[in-house]
């Protein structure tokens, strides 16, 4: 399995994209936190883990909030001994009808790129100790080209992920802590979107998507699984795009 004896942090592993990845980490032999502040959604992806077979823990994680993470972070050291893999997957999307909406800004910068910020900083620690360690940063296509049905907002905090991701990984390089970020492109809508989830405005995504149809869950989560693993030992510093060819128009 390609994530045995490992132990990984999910945040937003509650539901979509991070629901998908603690499975999957579960099912490669990880020991999975799954951290979200759906309570009720994180202790079903905990039951659902179980019963596969897997070992997953549910714990309530604001990623804004720092206390938390010390929380969630000393938690799966003192369970596991230790804390081999964390995903940076929590946000919210920037689909709102109102562009200027400055208050949509700051919960934006606060969530999808502070959120990051403190993951990293929590996690490098512990993995410093354990001698290596791999973090996997979930951005975006917004945060590699403009587009004009999300938030400003929404394109500088995954524009923040990858730029951020890039700063970590030659900084903690020296201490066996690779860390890439992922670039979803068109996907189901995100369970907070507004306007990209009307059908003319995906119907003008899906345009633009060379392979002409929506990614899914598990491709994007396979492609995390793939950073997470030792099979992507010297890659650090990189940008995955999960894109159907939108970022190669």
């Amino acid at each position: 399995m390609r994530l045995e004896n490992k132990v990984a942090i999910v945040t937003g592993g509650a539901s979509g994209l991070g629901e998908a990845t603690a499975k999957l980490f579960a099912s490669e032999g990880a020991k999975v936190i799954v951290a979200d502040v759906l309570e009720d959604e994180g202790r079903a992806i905990e039951a659902e883990i179980s019963e596969m077979g897997g070992e997953g823990t549910f714990m309530r994680l604001d990623v804004t909030a720092e206390s938390q993470w010390e929380d969630v972070v000393a938690t799966a050291v003192s369970r596991f001994g230790k804390l081999d893999v964390l995903v940076n997957n929590a946000g919210i999307s920037g689909s709102d009808p109102d562009m200027t909406n400055t208050g949509l800004w700051d919960r934006l910068m606060e969530i999808n790129a502070k959120g990051v910020f403190l993951g990293v900083k929590h996690a490098v620690p512990e993995m410093k100790r354990a001698g290596s360690g791999a973090i996997v940063n979930i951005s975006s296509i917004s945060g590699m080209v403009g587009q004009g049905y999300v938030h400003m907002g929404y394109s500088a905090s995954k524009g923040a992920v990858r730029l951020l991701t890039k700063s970590a990984a030659v900084q903690h390089a020296g201490d066996g802590i690779r860390v890439n970020s992922v670039h979803p492109g068109v996907m189901d809508p995100m369970r907070t979107s507004k306007i990209t989830a009307t059908s003319e405005v995906r119907d003008q995504m899906l345009a633009s998507v060379p392979l002409g149809r929506e990614g899914t869950r598990l491709e994007v989560a396979n492609a995390v699984l793939f950073l997470a693993s030792d099979e992507a030992s010297y890659i650090t510093g990189a940008e995955l795009m999960v894109d159907g060819g939108f970022t190669a128009n």
